[in-house]
């Protein structure tokens, strides 16, 4: 699991590296999550759908290649076309395949800074055709679909979408579920932002709402209420050891500002390891 998430985060970095890699073996897998919205899982971030006579809403697609895979899992949950599709940031693991769906007919929605970021990716094939500032709400298949932005969180452009008479919420990249994030800086992440984001969800939210997180496994509220109090935990060590006049090396060397959730052992083959989660704690704070 941990070297799919690594292969799949790499590719959303380095989209030059798409057509060397080998996504043959990939097996798309549906999770039910409640009443007419599932989760598919494969390679990339996590996929939500729902279901209905209004035609499959869809959120997010992961790579092109796996487009043709995804389509005929899909057929399993509905005879529908998708309709509708939502992209929770622009990350290539989340929009890869969004040529391909629009060819099929998807409408495609995104925050603006979404559209933005690809439309200046020259590999990018099927932008945005609906965008948003705040937010958009939708009504299909028996849902009243709030799709809001929040800012500066994983990038400058998330999107959670919130369906409120099944009870799920789909976080994009603002959750990742029992890992250390990933908080792109460089597309205008934060960390203030990215707890700002967790703290919008789960006002949305109870005790018995199903999450769907950018990447792991389906998700309870507790769990992102877990997710919320370590990027506060780590925060507040980290700010204190800036405080304390502790250098970049040193707060990046220091297992003891993060290993309360993770240790560096644990998480050594992960994406973002202890080094890389105290280092870009380090670098949203000291601005």
């Amino acid at each position: 699991m941990k070297s799919l998430l690594l292969v799949s985060l790499f590719l959303c970095l380095s989209p030059s590296l798409f057509a060397f890699q080998d996504l043959e073996n990939v097996e798309i897998e549906i999770i039910p999550v409640n009443g007419n919205v599932s989760m598919l899982k494969g390679a990339g971030g996590n996929i939500g759908v729902l279901t209905g006579d209004d035609g499959i809403f869809m959120i997010d697609d992961q790579f092109a290649p796996l487009s043709e895979k995804i389509m005929n899992k899909l057929k399993s949950l509905s005879d529908q076309p998708v309709k509708y599709l939502v992209n929770t940031h622009h990350h290539g693991d989340h929009t890869g395949g969004n040529g391909n769906f629009k060819k099929e007919g998807a409408l495609i929605f995104a925050q603006e800074n979404v559209r933005k970021r690809l439309k200046n990716d020259s590999m990018v094939a099927g932008l945005p055709v609906v965008t948003f500032d705040e937010n958009i709400n939708l009504h299909l298949n028996g849902n009243d679909i709030m799709v809001v932005h929040v800012h500066n969180a994983h990038t400058d452009g998330d999107a959670l979408i919130f369906f409120p008479q099944s009870n799920v919420l789909h976080t994009g990249d603002t959750f990742f579920n029992a890992q250390f994030p990933y908080i792109d800086l460089k597309s205008g992440g934060s960390v203030d932002g990215d707890i700002k984001a967790a703290e919008t969800g789960l006002s949305f939210i109870n005790e018995k709402t199903k999450i769907i997180p950018g990447h792991g496994g389906l998700a309870n509220y507790e769990n992102y209420k877990d997710y919320l109090e370590m990027l506060k935990t780590i925060r507040r060590n980290v700010l204190n050891a800036i405080k304390a006049g502790k250098t970049e090396a040193e707060i990046v060397a220091d297992e003891n500002l993060t290993n309360e959730f993770y240790t560096d052992e644990a998480m050594k083959d992960s994406f973002i390891n202890g080094p890389k989660i105290r280092k870009t704690f380090y670098d949203s704070l000291k601005k």
